[in-house]
């Protein structure tokens, strides 16, 4: 049988994509739906008085749904209970939903929404993170004797203190959000049904059930086609389905809650802001002795996601380096901006802008080639991470770097020599490392489930509720049940994602769907092969064809022609949730990034002429489609070092067009270099690890340092726009020295 394990096969929905044929939230045809929209607060603090109705306007050729019309638990149901579904008393952002609007068509639906006048006792807003006392979360945790370690340093050892910070970032999917929601219908059960553009369809379904006072088993949620996720569909899309799912049941018929691009981006969740402080204590020759990392994480205006966010964040904060003093403190606040949620590495690219940064701060300071200071540091096997977890398996850290400096013929060596002229040019590097899977105990918590079944037409079909947003799941799943069970890709079908008809293997976020859900695949297939060969006696020279016929043949019951598999964790893994001290994840992914830019000094505009990037990924299952993962997240990371400004005025998005709320196009893209290390993982499928959200971590402090070699500027905050650049520029050579000529 031909391996499909690292071998590239056609995608299964390929087709259906480039031929136009598959068919999005907004592309369903529901004649009898209506459309459904919110009134929204045009004030980012206050209370919620009343909502006046104009007269003159026909309200009963609509239904308005407040939170009184709310059967169940006003809260968007998720880590933490303190966002509601409607508010009903304190408005806490801009954009906030104050009531629903469902109109048999769109142009009814604006003259509703416009004839509703929210009375609101405007307050004072909070938008200064520094400034909050509402803390949604906070972590610490620590190893060795840090405060000994500061108190009384070595002859010869330095302190070195640097602030560093990142804006927002908008996740800008290619589909806005929608759902469309159908009542509960006797004739079909009496469930709720919901289709939507999402990621996590059991989140949704937990959050119907609170909404609703409804039993899981009759609130069914079914994943639409999705145009990109990268985090912004992981907890959003309940609030639409909840919003779809109450005006739904007050019309008595379906209802569409489809969002334009504009709504979309002044009302959904974005990357965390951020301000890390690095206090580091170092020996001459860059060997580091103690860190104390403080981080600080603008949450907006309700918890959303918050507190995993700030766990990812503080477990990498230290970065993949050898330190034998280690202090991590972390917190997330309350701010009266629109809530921030997941994005692509959610928490690590904003510690790992800071870590990054600092170590170049260290190399500058101490006159050390930065690359040799990040060889002399790095964790290798057998070393601990920040958190006292001891490296066992799949560290590729040495290879990485070689392999990085080896595709780019960069040694470091020329580092910050000067430079003349009007457009000048320089080289960074990045060294990084991202956990795979949930943190800690969290992946034996929640016990992700898959289930593949033997059907009646031999064919094996793989249940899970891990969904396909663009990064190819459905292939990945193929591969793996393919070389698992020894059958051909015409032998296996893979299931779409829907509560009534696939187990719970967990969400599709923290790079864990082919670590964790791949691997219960694998093991769920070969469970059936060795009860197809005990009860048919074939080995897998045997066509499966020919093997799953026979065992059919044979009058299994439908137990038997099903497996379920659990996720459990490898043994020995040890973690406290009260220290958060110990084996913070079962993996670590590794990568080196190396960027070279040229900056022209007359505008300050930034081009990267070139990207190198080595990535041990455990063992690439479609080696294809992992170099797309690893373009795809580098080039966010891009947007996110110096093209993407998202800022906000009275809390509001001041980027809320597609026009105005810029990302990288083909024309920003620089030639990808990508190098594919694989040191293979014991425990996952095949030897591969996560790879989704290791590319979003280095891009920014590579090309950062790459700009400060070709201008000297010391760059601490992302992005680097040209207003920024020209910011550090006059404080870095004051406004009469740039007046007279920037060579």
């Amino acid at each position: 049988m031909t391996a499909h394990v690292g071998h590239n096969l056609r995608r299964p929905e390929g087709p259906d994509k480039v031929t136009g044929r598959a068919r999005y939230i907004a592309d369903l045809d529901v004649p009898e739906a209506w459309v459904g929209g919110a009134l929204r607060s045009p004030v980012a603090h206050g209370r919620l008085l009343s909502i006046e109705r104009d007269p003159s306007f026909d309200f009963t050729q609509v239904v308005v749904v407040t939170s009184e019309d709310i059967p169940g638990d006003n809260v968007i149901a998720l880590i933490e209970d303190d966002q509601p579904i409607l508010c009903a008393d304190e408005v806490r952002h801009v954009g906030e939903p104050l009531a629903l609007v469902a109109a048999p068509d769109r142009p009814t639906l604006a003259a509703a929404l416009a004839a509703l006048t929210p009375r609101i006792e405007e307050r004072e807003p909070l938008f200064d993170m520094e400034e909050s006392k509402h803390v949604f979360k906070e972590i610490r945790f620590a190893r060795g004797d840090v405060d000994t370690a500061f108190a009384q340093p070595a002859p010869g050892q330095r302190v070195i203190e640097g602030v560093y910070s990142t804006a927002t970032q908008e996740q800008m999917y290619i589909e806005p959000q929608g759902c469309i929601a159908w009542p509960a219908d006797a004739a079909q059960g009496g469930e709720v049904v919901v289709r939507g553009s999402l990621q996590c369809p059991y989140y949704v379904q937990k959050a119907l059930c609170r909404a609703l006072a409804i039993e899981p088993e009759k609130a069914r949620v079914i994943q639409a086609e999705t145009g990109g996720g990268f985090g912004g569909k992981e907890e959003y899309p309940s609030v639409v389905a909840c919003h779809a799912a109450l005006l739904a049941r007050k019309a008595g018929r379906p209802v569409a809650v489809i969002y334009d691009r504009h709504e979309d981006l002044c009302v959904t969740p974005k990357r965390h802001p951020s301000r890390v402080r690095h206090r580091t204590l170092v020996e001459s020759d860059g060997t580091l002795v103690a860190m104390d990392v403080d981080v600080l994480l603008d949450g907006g205006a309700y918890a959303t996601l918050s507190s995993v966010v700030l766990s990812r964040g503080t477990i990498h904060a230290a970065g993949p380096y050898r330190c034998p003093n280690v202090r991590v403190r972390g917190r997330v606040v309350a701010t009266h901006h629109v809530p921030y949620g997941a994005f692509r590495g959610f928490g690590a690219p904003q510690t790992c802008f800071a870590y990054e940064r600092h170590m170049d701060r260290v190399a500058r300071e101490l006159g050390l080639n930065p690359v040799r200071l990040r060889e002399h540091n790095m964790l290798r096997p057998g070393d601990l991470t920040a958190t006292g977890q001891t490296l066992e398996h799949s560290v590729g850290s040495e290879e990485v770097m070689r392999r990085a400096l080896a595709r780019a013929g960069y040694d470091g060596a020329t580092w910050r020599a000067p430079k003349q002229g009007r457009v000048r040019r320089g080289v960074g590097l990045s060294f990084f490392y991202h956990g795979a899977g949930f943190t800690g105990s969290g992946e034996d918590y929640l016990k992700g489930t898959v289930e593949i079944e033997l059907c009646a037409d031999a064919t094996v079909l793989v249940k899970a509720a891990s969904t396909e947003i663009g990064q190819g799941t459905k292939t990945m799943f193929l591969a793996i049940a393919c070389d698992s069970l020894g059958a051909s890709s015409a032998d296996v079908r893979i299931a779409d994602p829907d509560t009534g008809e696939v187990p719970d293997s967990g969400p599709t976020v923290a790079s864990r769907t082919c670590m964790i859900v791949g691997g219960c695949v694998a093991r769920a297939c070969h469970e059936l092969t060795e009860r197809m060969a005990q009860a048919t006696g074939t080995d897998a020279e045997v066509p499966f064809a020919e093997r799953a016929q026979s065992f059919l043949a044979g009058g299994p019951s439908d137990a038997e022609r099903r497996v379920r598999t659990t996720y459990s964790s490898p043994q020995g893994l040890r973690w406290s949730d009260d220290t958060y001290l110990g084996d913070a994840y079962p993996v670590y992914g590794w990568a080196c990034d190396i960027a070279e830019v040229e900056v022209d000094l007359d505008t300050f505009d930034v081009e990267v002429l070139r990207f190198v990037t080595a990535v041990d990924v455990g063992r690439a299952i479609q080696p294809r489609l992992v170099e797309g993962q690893i373009e795809g997240g580098t080039l966010q990371a891009v947007g996110f070092a110096h093209l993407e400004n998202v800022t906000l005025q009275a809390g509001r998005f001041e980027q809320d067009r597609m026009a105005t709320c810029v990302i990288p196009t083909t024309l920003d893209t620089p030639p990808f270099e990508v190098e594919l290390v694989e040191v293979p993982f014991p425990h996952g499928p095949f030897g591969a690890k996560g790879v989704g959200e290791l590319p979003m971590d280095g891009g920014a402090p590579a090309i950062a340092s790459a700009i400060e070699d070709a201008t000297g500027l010391v760059l601490d905050r992302a992005p680097a726009t040209p207003e920024a650049l020209l910011d550090a520029w006059l404080a870095q050579h004051g406004a009469e020295a740039a007046a007279g000529g920037n060579a």
